[in-house]
């Protein structure tokens, strides 16, 4: 009781001398319900442009035709290798897919680093250490005798004609190795598992972890048809009707599109939003310019625009006695996970103190409490933008289907999502609210970038012997 008194006083005497101050620095992080509502309409219009064939070359929200035709039916079965590029870390799985029409999906996994001098290297060798993970994992679970079929989900924009082929369009979230962009990375694996000359495998699928987070949850729910990544990085897909899709023949059924969303705004269409925050971290970055949507909303980059502001409360002696210490001065020293502590509703001051200490802040409780503020401020706008891009997408598919209400699941994976105290809320709310007449249901993946390749497998083997039947 005694904290929640003296949090309330200092917030009293926060109010008094520094609240107008601070609020001012915050104020273009804060979205108004209008401001939202035509950011949707914005995200719409180049959803729209990407999937025109005539626009696509030049739009900024790509909209990659991802091949993948069908979520689960509940009939995959077998046994399958997947691949998972895209973070920090690299993973073999082998998954069993159940028999005897049980939904239940078995997976044995091994982790590998992905050291900064292979993702930022040259991309023979990249993909040649992927192929010696592969074999390390094949020769401790005794694979190396099969030919099994193996699914990619390789979590970077890539323009596919089919399933199996996936040519780079550009490297994000700090991945820079070389000779891989314009370059069809299924090929480059083939061909680095080529030279070992230990096993064979038939590369079925190469996929999006967005893509594979929608599938799992599809496997669990058939009214699953849109996928999100909300962690290190930002994206969405979801499934589209092929009369929609300019740039792939045929106009029956339906099949999933990889918006890439992160990219929204490269053209300047949210330029009225960016703010000079957004400029320095942008400016930073390995990729100046570009995925300027996925620089405002994902876990990589939050943090780092909570750095910024705080540099400029404190110039100005808003913060931290007006002393900007070396460690503050420090390029992503800010992580992510201290905005999310931080902004814990259980969390007191004090331990709100003793974060920003082990940051090498010397803190009061009053900096505490704009600390809090300020990160609370870059959350809810990274949260807000999600959900005003979703809103654009369950809304463009009720009005295609003609119906006066929609329901639909959409599958969810990333950090930002599952652990940050209130973002998940947050983007539920403001798709409720730019998106009234849609019922959208949010399902938690577990393992969508494993499990996800292997079941696109499964399906992309099943409709391959419905084709060989029929």
């Amino acid at each position: 009781m005694f904290a929640v008194h003296l949090m309330a006083f200092y917030f009293s005497k926060l109010k008094e001398d520094q609240i107008k101050k601070v609020d001012r620095f915050l104020y273009h992080m804060r979205l108004s319900d209008d401001t939202l509502l035509d950011i949707m309409r914005r995200f719409r219009a180049e959803m729209e442009k990407g999937l025109a064939k005539d626009t696509n070359p030049t739009a900024a929200v790509k909209m990659l035709p991802t091949f993948v035709r069908a979520i689960p039916d509940g009939s995959e079965n077998g046994e399958f290798l997947s691949l998972d590029l895209g973070g920090s870390k690299f993973r073999v799985l082998k998954v069993q897919v159940a028999e005897e029409g049980k939904r239940h999906v078995q997976m044995e996994s091994q982790f590998y680093p992905t050291p900064n001098e292979i993702i930022r290297g040259n991309g023979t060798e990249l993909f040649e250490y992927v192929a010696d993970c592969l074999a390390d994992f094949m020769k401790t679970k005794d694979l190396k005798h099969k030919k099994l079929p193996l699914g990619l989900t390789f979590s970077f924009p890539c323009r596919q004609t089919k399933l199996e082929e996936g040519t780079l369009i550009g490297w994000t979230k700090g991945f820079k190795a070389t000779d891989c962009e314009g370059e069809d990375v299924v090929d480059m694996l083939r061909e680095a598992i080529k030279r070992r000359n230990e096993f064979d495998l038939d590369i079925v699928a190469v996929v999006n972890d967005t893509v594979g987070t929608m599938m799992t949850c599809g496997y669990e729910d058939p009214n699953c048809e849109i996928g999100l990544i909300a962690g290190t990085g930002s994206n969405m897909c979801y499934m589209e009707d092929m009369r929609n899709i300019e740039m792939v023949e045929g106009g029956e059924g339906k099949m999933c599109i990889n918006t890439e969303w992160g990219g929204f705004g490269d053209n300047g269409c949210i330029d009225d939003i960016w703010t000079r925050y957004d400029t320095e971290v942008d400016e930073g970055s390995l990729n100046p310019g570009k995925q300027r949507y996925e620089k405002m909303t994902s876990g990589m980059y939050l943090g780092e625009i909570v750095r910024q502001i705080l540099i400029d409360l404190t110039k100005q002696g808003l913060l931290f006695r007006g002393q900007i210490s070396e460690r503050l001065r420090t390029r992503g020293i800010f992580e992510t996970k201290f905005l999310s502590q931080i902004e814990s509703d259980r969390l007191a001051l004090l331990q709100v103190r003793r974060i920003l200490q082990q940051l090498g802040l010397d803190s009061t409780c009053e900096d505490s409490i704009v600390v809090k503020e300020v990160c609370g401020a870059v959350s809810r706008r990274a949260a807000q933008l999600c959900g005003a891009g979703l809103a654009a997408i369950v809304e463009k598919r009720r009005e295609d289907q003609g119906l006066e209400h929609l329901r639909i699941t959409v599958g969810v994976d990333g950090t930002l999502y599952k652990l940050h105290p209130h973002f998940s809320r947050i983007l539920q709310e403001t798709v409720k609210e730019l998106a009234p007449r849609c019922d959208v249901t949010f399902m938690l993946s577990e393992d969508g970038s494993g499990k996800g390749a292997a079941l696109i497998t499964a399906v992309a083997k099943r409709l391959q012997q419905a084709q060989k039947e029929n």
